[in-house]
């Protein structure tokens, strides 16, 4: 064991942890000497590595390589690097390894080079107005009645309660471990009333007094202070802001205990005036805003008061229009009080009532018609003169004295007169049914009074008169004749009608009846109801009466108040009944046709035979004028007259015979070929055509109408002066430059587009051809 004892590998050298100053000013200064155990003849070479060395920051530390000194080249500062940990190793000559190599560990030993530094250089906090004092405090305030915060301290340190407001905070960069950066917090000024503390270690803020008001104070500035070295070393400032909020510890006043103020009768929706009050609160916060009440004086509700938000101030108004004569004064007392509810602490206040005196003024009213529109009713076809209404209007200015005029303002139909100073409205003449100024049987006027104040006002009222129908008409029977076969059961009835010129109820239901009068009417006819309304009755025929014209007198009677009633004769004409029960056409028809019922029918039929007279002539003479105008119209073209005839190259009517060319001298010279000269024969007339007849007279019957019109066409064929047969017939040349009218200016106001030619193709084979040029 001795041997191997003996024989044992020596300890590695260590070295211990060498500290150093920060902000060492002697440099190079000496920090240690290494020394290695195996000592070489030759010497032994020493170096060291790591940060501060070979790394960075470089040229820190040194060592000479034959004494193994350490030396240290910079100054430290413990902020940047607390500790450098190095590497040292021994060689020899040779560069072998002497031994492993040790730490070198190098602490920096801090100096209280670093002040304490506040987080921010402005802290603001706020508490209410009134909070409670305490030990400490932190966060935000409390207000009256609620429960303090807990106040933070360090370990082991009592709780104290208190009402918190902020906590102020610095740092320090020196060692925490050391008094270098143990920091201590004081409030440096606060002004006179130190109504705040601080916590020294911890720097929370607290209210140190009770009464913070407000009203008085309402921002607390203070410069609080934090120390390190345990308050004895370096400092530095920031300042603490306190803002106090407000609560509603003052009541609102008014500025006085009464207000007067004035208004004008029938003013609505207007402001009449201010009541001012003071509230020592915040200004726009729920504190400070007042809220305004009318108590007394005011049973109608006349009144309404609002808060103005920009000056806290009450503002009086009128909702309901005031009238002087009946009341010219008001007083009224109004209160006034917070939003927000007084805190109960708060003193209260022998100025929260105030009194406001409102005196009504009195100014000209316009007139008024207490009934408006006034109801009336007059009867239909009132005489003129005569009094229907008195109309009037009031003045409501009772404490003056005034005239009240009345003009119509409103009469369409000019039909009234109205009394100016009594009102008294009267007809100006009778205003009877139908009229275009009645409205559903009502007519409107407007009166309009006016009184003699300065200015004058007036006023419209509406007058509206029902006019009352009157039963001042008989019905009249519609229509006044009629056609009936004169068998019983076969057609043998009338339908009758009757109208009225009143309106309801005076017209239908109607009564009919053959007249009393008469008595022997009834073996023959007989009257029954037609319908529900007896607005018709039927006529009908009890035995079988001969053809012919019959007059029965009837009597209608409407059902009006008292009822009208009036007798009328009833043409009645009896025909032939045919199998059907319908009257038969024959000369007895037609003599029954004009006899009774039938006079508008025989017009009808007169008017047709003359229109269809008229339209044959019409037909043939403007065949003549266009042929005519042709002719005329070809003249007055050829100015030059080098065409001595007209040809007709594409006739195609009379064959060989209407090669024949027009002589153009019976266009120039017409007096020449008059009808007293011999007339040509005419060699393609039919061989049934003769001469021409004498003039004829028209037909004594309509019903002769076709006959006479095929005897004109048959003499207008046998002419022998009109040019050859089936073509175009010449009537007439009048000359150039005539001052007489052709025929065709008889339908002048015709024009080819309404003027229809297809009938004249049923007038006969002669007239197809004029058909078919102008249909």
């Amino acid at each position: 064991r001795q041997h191997e004892a003996a024989r044992r590998v020596k300890r590695a050298w260590v070295i211990p942890p060498i500290s150093v100053s920060e902000n060492h000013k002697r440099i190079p200064h000496l920090l240690v000497q290494i020394k290695s155990d195996k000592q070489q003849p030759g010497g032994v070479i020493y170096s060291i590595k790591g940060p501060g060395v070979d790394e960075e920051p470089l040229g820190i530390f040194s060592i000479d390589k034959f004494s193994g000194k350490v030396f240290l080249n910079a100054m430290l500062d413990r902020e940047e690097n607390d500790r450098y940990r190095l590497r040292a190793f021994a060689l020899d000559l040779g560069g072998v390894t002497l031994e492993d190599p040790t730490d070198l560990e190098i602490i920096v030993v801090d100096q209280n080079d670093n002040r304490p530094l506040f987080r921010q250089d402005v802290f603001t906090g706020r508490v209410v107005e009134g909070a409670e004092p305490g030990g400490c405090t932190g966060g935000a305030g409390l207000g009256w009645g609620a429960e303090p915060a807990l106040c933070r301290h360090p370990a082991g340190a009592p709780a104290v309660t208190g009402t918190c407001v902020m906590t102020v905070e610095a740092t320090d960069a020196d060692d925490p471990d050391t008094d270098n950066a143990a920091l201590r917090y004081s409030i440096l000024d606060q002004g006179a009333a130190g109504m705040f503390s601080i916590n020294g270690t911890t720097g929370e803020i607290c209210t140190a007094r009770p009464g913070l008001d407000r009203e008085t104070t309402g921002v607390y500035n203070l410069t609080v202070q934090a120390a390190d070295m345990s308050g004895d070393g370096l400092t530095t400032t920031a300042m603490a802001v306190i803002y106090l909020e407000d609560i509603n510890d003052n009541p609102p006043e008014f500025t006085k205990e009464e207000f007067s103020m004035e208004v004008e009768e029938q003013a609505a929706g207007v402001d009449v005036g201010k009541v001012f009050v003071h509230d020592k609160d915040l200004a726009g916060s729920p504190s400070w805003l007042a809220k305004f009440t009318i108590l007394e004086g005011d049973p109608e509700g006349a009144f309404a008061i609002r808060t103005d938000p920009h000056t806290n101030d009450g503002v009086l108004s009128v909702v309901k229009p005031l009238d002087h004569e009946v009341r010219d004064r008001f007083e009224l007392t109004v209160s006034v009080r917070n939003e927000r509810p007084l805190e109960p602490s708060a003193p209260a206040s022998p100025r929260a009532l105030a009194t406001v005196r409102v005196r009504v003024r009195d100014v000209n009213e316009a007139p008024v018609f207490r009934e408006n529109p006034r109801r009336i009713s007059v009867l239909e076809g009132t005489p003129p003169g005569t009094p229907i209404t008195t109309y009037t209007a009031s003045d409501p200015d009772t404490h003056q004295i005034q005239t009240l005029t009345y003009a119509l303002l409103y009469d369409p139909a000019d039909w009234l007169q109205l009394d100016p100073h009594a009102g008294t409205v009267r007809t100006k003449r009778e205003l009877l049914h139908p009229s275009a100024f009645l409205q559903g049987g009502w007519y409107i006027a407007l009166l309009l009074a006016r009184d003699d104040a300065e200015p004058p006002l007036s006023a419209t009222g509406t007058l509206s008169i029902e006019i009352l129908e009157v039963n001042d008409h008989a019905p009249q029977l519609q229509p006044p004749a009629g056609v009936l076969c004169g068998r019983p059961g076969r057609g043998g009835t009338l339908l009758l009608g009757a109208t009225d010129d009143d309106r309801p109820p005076h017209g239908a239901p109607f009564h009919f009846q053959l007249s009393p009068q008469h008595p022997q009417l009834a073996r023959n006819w007989s009257i029954a109801r037609f319908n529900g309304e007896v607005t018709h009755a039927v006529l009908a025929v009890l035995a079988e009466l001969p053809e012919g014209p019959y007059s029965l007198p009837l009597l209608l009677r409407d059902s009006g108040t008292p009822p009208r009633e009036q007798q009328q004769l009833l043409n009645v004409s009896v025909c032939h009944c045919g199998r059907d029960g319908t009257c038969l056409d024959g000369p007895l028809a037609a003599a029954a046709a004009g006899a009774g019922i039938t006079l508008g029918a025989l017009m009808i039929i007169l008017g047709s035979a003359i229109l269809l007279l008229v339209l044959a002539g019409l037909g043939a003479a403007r065949v003549r004028g266009r042929r005519r105008a042709l002719r005329k119209g070809l003249l007055q073209r050829s100015r030059d007259d080098m065409r001595d005839n007209i040809l007709n190259y594409d006739e195609q009517g009379g064959g060989e015979e209407d090669q024949d060319a027009y002589d153009i001298n019976q266009l120039r010279h017409p007096e020449l070929f008059s009808p007293r000269a011999k007339p040509p024969l005419r060699r393609d007339a039919p061989l049934s055509s003769g001469t021409p007849m004498a003039p004829r007279k028209l037909p004594s019957s309509p019903s002769d109408i076709e006959d006479f019109i095929n005897e004109g066409l048959e003499a207008a064929d046998s002419d022998p002066s009109v040019p050859p047969y089936d073509t175009a017939l010449i009537y007439d040349y009048e000359g150039s430059g005539s001052v007489a009218s052709p025929l065709s200016s008889i339908v002048s106001s015709l024009t080819d587009e309404d003027q229809d030619y297809d009938y004249l193709s049923e007038w006969g084979p002669r007239f197809r051809r004029l058909a078919d040029l102008y249909g």
